[in-house]
C-alpha cells in the first residue's frame, strides 16, 4: 500500500492549517510593569502604586488583567495585605 499524507501543509494561503486549527492565534503578551530596569519598588508603603492595582471595590485585580508575573503578583498581594492591616488603604 502507498502511504499519504494525512494533513497536507498550509499553502492555499489560508491562515491555519488542519493541525492549528484549534490552536489560538500568536497573541503578544505586555510585558510585567513591575519588572524591568526602571519598574517601581513594591512596598507596603507606597500607597499610590498599590491603589493602581485595587479594584473600587478594595479587592486585589488578578494577574490576567494587570499583566503583572506571578512572582510580582505574590509581592503586591502580600503589601496590600499589610497596608490594609496597618489601615493604610
Amino acid at each position: 500500500m502507498k502511504k499519504t499524507k494525512r494533513f497536507k501543509k498550509n499553502t492555499k494561503g489560508s491562515k491555519y492549517s488542519k493541525l492549528s486549527l484549534f490552536q489560538k492565534p500568536d497573541l503578544k503578551y505586555k510585558s510585567c510593569p513591575l519588572s524591568g530596569k526602571d519598574a517601581p519598588k513594591i512596598d507596603y508603603k507606597n500607597l499610590k502604586l498599590l491603589k493602581r492595582y485595587l479594584s473600587d471595590s478594595g479587592r486585589i485585580m488578578p494577574t490576567r488583567v494587570t499583566s503583572v508575573s506571578a512572582k510580582k503578583q505574590k509581592e503586591m498581594a502580600n503589601s496590600i495585605k499589610r497596608a490594609r492591616i496597618l489601615a493604610l488603604i
